[in-house]
């Protein structure tokens, strides 16, 4: 193919990728207040056929709880899905642009700005607790629903973020990562599997690489309920409960992490990428200095982050699977 041909077949498959990525429900702004109009863009193909609507699901859901018909423009929630504000007890939820029967782009995340209070940790257990429930119902934060592809020294990984379990703490590791912030940093504690035991975690996110660094301020716990099991991204903290920033771990196992349900904060899982992850575990370790054999000896790296949209609701995707075991050679 001559240069002059292969350039222009590049640039129209470019600008096909473009017009698809572009093709897909928008919001006007991140922030709508409570009671307020909610504007959004709609970007239908023009090679689709079929009646638009903007379908609203409940996460996990593969059946929408409402839907209404759109034409290419603008487009008020507000107004086609009005229960959105008369909700006493306001629920995450997700709008899928849908032409026909097809599933448009990637879904948008409304998201209820709810006021709470800090987890408390219980001293007769141990344990964290949140004694205070919600207050206010203040408007939703709406975005496009990306993931997170994480680029490291042994592969590339990418989390899909679960902001029905943990709004405020997928948000703010998706900013972290979307802003550069895991640029260049070691994987600081690793954990895996050994003589039987099951893997635990590796851990990152400290710019320092000592294990005591962070973002710079501080988020609350959240009361998440997804189970810590292979490739779930969790939130570290220190003794306190709402002391997690930007440290982050991927837990190993079920069987390595399960005692963690209800202590610290999950937030996403890993949807590709099972054999980098497994590659970093398998890192050799040295003493940490508190007898704890996590220190790398040389540490595996982020090198980068970057978000991407996810994939429309009908695509079903799952959790990655944690690779079967390599037998042993003979």
């Amino acid at each position: 193919m001559p240069v002059c041909a292969r350039s222009f077949a590049v640039l129209s498959v470019l600008g096909l990728l473009s017009s698809i990525a572009a093709a897909q429900l928008t919001p006007d702004r991140t922030y709508y207040g409570v009671g307020r109009a909610m504007p959004m863009q709609v970007a239908v193909p023009a090679d689709t056929k079929g009646e638009a609507k903007i379908a609203l699901f409940a996460p996990g859901a593969t059946e929408p709880s409402e839907t209404a018909p759109v034409v290419a423009g603008g487009a008020n929630l507000a107004t086609l899905f009005p229960k959105l504000w008369e909700e006493k007890s306001p629920r995450l939820a997700y709008a899928q642009l849908i032409v026909g029967e097809q599933h448009i782009g990637a879904p948008v995340v409304l998201q209820p700005m709810l006021d709470g209070g800090p987890a408390v940790m219980d001293r007769t257990t141990g344990r964290p607790s949140f004694p205070y429930e919600a207050r206010s119902y203040n408007g939703i934060r709406a975005y496009v629903d990306r993931n997170v592809v994480v680029e490291t020294s042994e592969g590339s990984m990418t989390f899909r973020l679960r902001p029905d379990h943990a709004p405020n703490t997928a948000w703010n590791f998706r900013s972290l990562a979307g802003g550069g912030f895991y640029t260049d940093i070691v994987f600081h504690r690793i954990i895996g599997p050994s003589a039987g035991r099951p893997g635990f975690m590796v851990q990152v996110g400290d710019p320092t690489g000592t294990g005591s660094g962070g973002p710079g301020y501080n988020i609350d716990l959240e009361n998440t309920k997804l189970p810590h099991d292979f490739g779930v991204l969790s939130m570290a903290r220190s003794g306190d409960p709402n002391t997690g920033g930007s440290q982050v771990f991927i837990c190993l196992s079920r069987e390595g992490t399960k005692s963690l349900d209800g202590a610290y904060c999950s937030f996403g899982e890993l949807i590709d990428g099972a054999e980098t992850l497994m590659k970093i575990a398998s890192t050799p370790v040295a003493d940490n200095g508190t007898g704890e054999m996590s220190k790398p000896k040389t540490p595996p790296r982020i090198l980068s982050t970057k978000l991407v949209d996810a994939a429309p609701i009908s695509a079903g995707v799952k959790p990655a699977a944690a690779p079967a075991p390599t037998a042993a050679p003979r």
